[in-house]
């Protein structure tokens, strides 16, 4: 399916798709929005997830903690469809536009994974870093949407 890793000019310059998957099987993936340009997430794709997306114009992603593949959004109904995909220049990630609608990204039900912002300038070791919620509302309740399912994440 996908072009085997052969030589770096190839991957680098030619025009075949040829990922490069971690040692377990994963590859990075940031995920933009096509309307405002924010970072709504980041995750993994293994080769079915990677080979779905493509196929569907559907995000879908590796769940590590799960071991499984999940479609985003099929439980939330905020489904990313994907307008574009590029890959970097060396195809260890990748890097999703999506159309999310008015909806959400984030399983915490903040449309954005990306809600808080880490102030910057010297941190005093004694005090601990605060953070600024850039996201006031949440789309979606979580514990309404998720009820029946698995914890999404593992701490």
């Amino acid at each position: 399916m996908f072009k085997k890793r052969e030589n770096v000019a190839e991957i680098e310059e030619g025009n075949l798709l040829s990922p490069k998957f971690d040692n377990d099987g994963l590859i990075p993936v940031i995920t933009m929005c096509s309307k405002t340009k924010d970072i709504l997430m980041h995750g993994y794709m293994n080769v079915e997830a990677l080979k779905k997306t493509i196929e569907t114009k559907e995000a879908h992603y590796f769940s590590r903690s799960r071991k499984a593949i999940w479609h985003k959004g099929k439980t939330s109904g905020f489904v990313q469809k994907v307008i574009e995909i590029r890959i970097d220049d060396d195809q260890d990630s990748v890097w999703l536009t999506v159309d999310i609608g008015d909806g959400a990204s984030c399983h915490v039900g903040y449309r954005s994974c990306f809600y808080r912002s880490i102030p910057l300038g010297p941190i005093n070791d004694g005090k601990k870093v605060g953070m600024k919620f850039l996201e006031k509302e949440k789309k979606f309740d979580p514990e309404i949407v998720y009820k029946n399912q698995p914890n999404p994440t593992k701490i």
